[in-house]
């Protein structure tokens, strides 16, 4: 069943669909390689909402198609509403508290690799490229990264890929710790949604309550290192050398 989202001229840039307890959210800009504006992050933020609410849902798919998940954040309509709308898009994400599975193909570009950091079972084709641009842009981590990636690949890795910020593909996220499986292009939606509904089939208070748990370390963090987050990006975002960079976008 898909359901209407906001408006009828968006509807399209963001797609859901419920299926045997899971809510999978489709990025659906293929002309954009699916950059995220504000009007998608409102979406998104509004199926995050109502998967966390609607008790018959007990897991959230996040996918793009099998040649691209997102480019990122479409810095050509960037400005003040999409700053704000990515930001409370990430905090919403961070404190989901049902399971998350994304399925990954083609490019995943900044916010398209950071929000797979607050996901439970990631599944990636093997076309996956994963880039963090944010010292090329100017700005920094985002999306609780500064936390996270360090704690799934350790400090040193974590600064190489976030700093120097060169492309890396499935298998090396797989050997990372970052994704759980890679498979070809053609499986990946279907590998994630057999995931995604398998989890949905187990007793939901069960499988929230260890999520919860094995959280519960880093999400007594988050807040605050999600508002250190945001208030270094807003400042790096106003330096002349990223107006500079982001100029080039518009």
């Amino acid at each position: 069943m898909f359901l209407l989202l906001s408006e009828p001229t968006m509807k399209n840039l963001v797609l859901a669909d419920e299926q045997q307890g899971v809510l999978t959210i489709t990025l659906n800009r293929p002309m954009k390689k699916n950059a995220i504006n504000a009007a998608m992050y409102k979406l998104l933020c509004e199926q995050l909402t109502y998967a966390n609410e609607a008790e018959h849902i007990h897991c959230l798919l996040i996918q793009g198609d099998d040649s691209c998940f997102t480019a990122g954040n479409d810095f050509a309509e960037s400005g003040n509403e999409e700053e704000l709308s990515a930001f409370v898009f990430i905090e919403q994400l961070a404190t989901f508290t049902k399971p998350i599975v994304a399925a990954v193909a083609g490019p995943a570009v900044g916010i398209g690799t950071t929000l797979l950091l607050q996901c439970d079972m990631i599944i990636a084709a093997n076309n996956s490229k994963f880039i963090l641009p944010f010292s090329h842009l100017g700005i920094c981590l985002e999306a609780g990264a500064s936390l996270l990636l360090p704690l799934k690949v350790g400090h040193n890795r974590a600064f190489e890929l976030a700093v120097l910020g060169e492309p890396f593909t499935a298998e090396q996220a797989n050997q990372y710790g970052i994704v759980n499986q890679v498979c070809q292009p053609s499986e990946v939606i279907a590998k994630a949604l057999n995931v995604a509904q398998t989890i949905a089939k187990l007793p939901a208070d069960s499988v929230q309550t260890s999520r919860k748990l094995m959280r519960q370390s880093t999400d007594k963090l988050m807040l605050d290192v999600l508002n250190n987050e945001k208030d270094e990006v807003t400042r790096l975002l106003k330096s002349e050398y990223c107006q500079s960079i982001l100029s080039k976008f518009s």
